[in-house]
């Protein structure tokens, strides 16, 4: 008897332990989404315009900083032709054109454009609208969070 129920419980936590893991289609496999910025792209009519990280850094000014990454992933070059945060249009200065895997970096150790909303006033927390216009691939639009300046983003200045 005693072999018996040693048999059982060896397999029952044989089988609990074996079923730990979820396989291939765990909801934990499936995150994509490791920072607070937005992701957006435009990959219709021969276009792949890829933003990442996209977030507004508010300052005590109330100028809002754009932070993020813009991609043009094809061999046919592209430009940021502006961009606007809830309709205000944004002061840009730096590298414009996005020739195929050149990002246009806003911000950071290896930024090669700035992008400013005088006037913005958002409050740390809450969402805006980004609109970016491209030569190219057209308009694109998305949300985007507003983070304070501090931690990370304590560095950005207007």
């Amino acid at each position: 008897m005693r072999k018996i129920i040693i048999t059982f419980l060896s397999a029952a936590l044989a089988f609990s332990l074996a079923s730990c893991g979820a396989g291939s289609t765990a909801a934990t496999r499936n995150t994509t989404r490791v920072t607070d910025g937005s992701e957006a792209s435009i990959t219709k009519n021969n276009n792949d315009i890829k933003v990442r990280n996209l977030l507004i850094v508010s300052t005590p000014d109330g100028t809002g900083v754009l932070v993020g990454t813009i991609i043009n992933g094809l061999p046919v070059e592209d430009a940021l032709l502006g961009l606007s945060v809830n309709g205000i249009a944004a002061t840009f200065t730096g590298t414009s054109t996005l020739p195929q895997n050149s990002p246009i970096r806003l911000e950071g150790e290896s930024a090669n454009a700035k992008a400013t909303i005088p006037a913005l006033n958002a409050v740390p927390g809450n969402h805006v609208t980004v609109t970016m216009f491209f030569a190219n691939a057209g308009e694109l639009t998305l949300p985007a969070i507003v983070r304070d300046q501090r931690d990370i983003y304590a560095g950005i200045t207007p």
